[in-house]
């Protein structure tokens, strides 16, 4: 019965293994010269995909490193700049105390001399009216005496209304 319907399709067995003898023989040539360098054109590009990939996610791993590291150094130099800041702040506070204590200092010293000069002018001032007060009792005097008097006795005279001024 086989052998009908091996007949009614055309089989032949000679035919049949000369058929599986040259399919073995191109399917040992096509793996051998066309399929193996394909396959291992393939590995290659899934090697390729691989490695990319692994590149890829060290790249991304370095990026984020990256972006931890630049925060990290925008944070220091925000933590700087306010440091700086509040230090120049502070010397700023520091200058304007001492340059108003300096102020002040100038100011007394000023004041200080003002009344020095005052009193040496108050002084001169009185030193000058005792002369012109003294000249002007021994010229009252020299008129109501009638007399003319000597150096000595206007000078006598100018000491005695000094004292009385004085006191």
């Amino acid at each position: 019965m086989h052998v009908v319907l091996a007949n009614q399709f055309g089989l032949a067995a000679p035919n049949l293994i000369a058929q599986v003898i040259i399919f073995l023989v191109v399917y040992t040539i096509l793996k051998k010269y066309a399929f193996a360098p394909i396959i291992g054109m393939l590995e290659q590009r899934r090697q390729r995909i691989a490695d990319g990939e692994a590149k890829l996610e060290q790249i991304a791993k370095d990026a984020a490193e990256a972006a931890k590291n630049a925060q990290a150094v925008l944070d220091k130099a925000e933590a700087d700049a306010a440091r700086l800041v509040k230090e120049a702040d502070e010397a700023a506070k520091a200058l304007a105390a001492s340059k108003e204590q300096e102020a002040v200092a100038s100011a007394n010293s000023i004041v200080a001399k003002a009344r020095e000069a005052a009193e040496l002018e108050k002084q001169q001032l009185m030193s000058q009216l005792k002369r012109e007060f003294g000249r002007m009792v021994a010229d009252a005097t020299s008129r109501v005496t009638g007399k003319v008097l000597s150096n000595d006795d206007q000078s006598r005279i100018n000491q005695e209304t000094a004292a009385q001024v004085s006191a």
